[in-house]
């Protein structure tokens, strides 16, 4: 049973993305499941810190870009989902090739979400771990 409210697709999913910073980094959507949400983003000279490694930042932008979508897509039209708190632990660097993250729900409820996020490597090694707490906003009247 799907887990959405709105419709959702990659196609949507890009297109609600369009100049803005998840477009700039390059973050591509991969797939839309019934309770998840994957994307990728490039480990390239846009991405990476001076060491050469996949920006921290960058891996939060993703996380935040999947769970924040993840949220949105569960709450029905005219609702809304902003962040409350992002967490990020950074368990391996990438060098290059991709970072690929899967959003999954933790807890959706009625005022609150809470979605985990989990970012690989090309090599399916587990690069970071990312906890985001959404707040659940009703439509104003």
């Amino acid at each position: 049973m799907s887990l959405w409210k709105q419709a959702v697709s990659i196609d949507v999913l890009h297109a609600i993305h369009v100049d803005t910073a998840v477009a700039r980094l390059g973050i591509e959507f991969l797939e839309v499941g019934d309770d998840f949400i994957r994307a990728r983003v490039p480990v390239n000279t846009h991405t990476r810190q001076p060491y050469g490694l996949l920006h921290g930042g960058v891996s939060v932008v993703l996380a935040e870009t999947l769970g924040s979508c993840g949220a949105a897509f569960t709450l029905p039209e005219g609702y809304r989902a902003v962040g409350l708190d992002i967490n990020a632990n950074h368990l391996r660097g990438a060098t290059s090739g991709w970072v690929t993250g899967i959003a999954r729900p933790v807890h959706v409820g009625r005022t609150t979400q809470v979605w985990q996020i989990e970012l690989t490597n090309d090599a399916g090694e587990l690069t970071c771990v990312s906890r985001i707490t959404m707040a659940v906003l009703a439509p104003k009247n």
